[in-house]
């Protein structure tokens, strides 16, 4: 039962994202393209060239466009540059796989440092000689006046 619920799910999830491919609006692909004169995505430029960007992708989802198919006019207009993110093949998938790595190498050396740093403790709790009887004694006495 609950398999089916997580697939119809899924379902109801991924019909948003095709129909987003196929009508994607403005205020989407302008978070996905760059300006190629002030470096920023076109959500946050006020720069004419721009405004212009931004004119095109208005024709092009009025004319029917893709997302794709506007994203490949603008690449081959400006350059892969104007991608906000680098396509997902060939050398660019590098810029995807290292940080996924980083990230995992820097999590394996937080948990084999903590492991370290664990037994470290407990062998230095374990070196610790134990309290002569007499002076042990004292300190319960102490501990004793304190507690009164």
């Amino acid at each position: 039962m609950r398999l089916l619920a997580l697939g119809l799910a899924a379902l109801a999830l991924a019909a948003p994202a095709l129909a987003s491919q196929e009508r994607p609006t403005l205020s989407e692909l302008e978070s996905e393209v760059i300006c190629p004169t002030c470096k920023s995505t076109l959500d946050q430029s006020s720069s004419p060239i721009a405004s212009r960007m931004r004119a095109f992708i208005s024709t092009r989802i009025a004319a029917g466009d893709s997302k794709q198919q506007i994203k490949d006019a603008l690449v081959a207009e400006f350059g892969q540059a104007v991608l906000a993110a680098p396509p997902k093949e060939g050398f660019n998938l590098l810029a995807w796989l290292i940080p996924l790595a980083l990230l995992a190498g820097g999590g394996i050396a937080v948990t084999l440092a903590a492991r370290r740093w664990r037994v470290s403790a407990s062998e230095a709790q374990s070196r610790v000689p134990p309290l002569d009887p007499k002076a042990e004694a004292r300190l319960d006495d102490e501990l004793r006046s304190f507690d009164a």
